[in-house]
């Protein structure tokens, strides 16, 4: 997984956080296993003061959709984040610099999950269905 917006490891624009307009990133996904059906999104903060912080969660991709364009709306099932919504909640720290990870997972099944479900019911569901996965990681520093 990469994103024309930042490297790897790099730091993640403002325009896709609290301090900006809170856009998902463009994202771009390459070699997904040809027995995948969907994929699943989760974005996380593990580095949040009272725990890893949940920020984005989306499931039952098409296994074909491998290109996602900067703020793009979603038809797909998105999750309950830590901010209590069910749509993308860029990096927001409270102080210092924080790591975000963008996880893709391509999956073998359609998940059987609620639109709203949380983060804890996504792994759970995806347990023993994922064929391959991959992650993006972005720093983000208020000031």
């Amino acid at each position: 997984m990469s994103s024309s917006a930042f490297e790897n490891e790099g730091s993640i624009p403002s325009e896709f956080t609290c301090d900006g307009q809170d856009l998902s990133p463009p994202l771009s996904i390459t070699n997904v296993p040809k027995n995948a059906k969907t994929l699943s999104i989760i974005m996380d903060d593990p580095d949040a003061p009272m725990g890893t912080f949940t920020h984005w969660i989306v499931w039952n991709i098409p296994s074909h959709k491998v290109q996602f364009t900067r703020g793009e709306k979603f038809d797909f099932a998105q999750g309950r984040t830590s901010f209590g919504t069910t749509e993308y909640g860029g990096p927001c720290p409270p102080s210092g610099t924080h790591i975000y990870f963008f996880k893709i997972y391509a999956l073998d099944t359609d998940l059987d999950l609620k639109q709203g479900s949380g983060v804890k019911e996504l792994q759970s569901a995806i347990s023993g269905h994922i064929i391959a996965e991959a992650v993006l990681m972005g720093k983000y520093s208020r000031r």
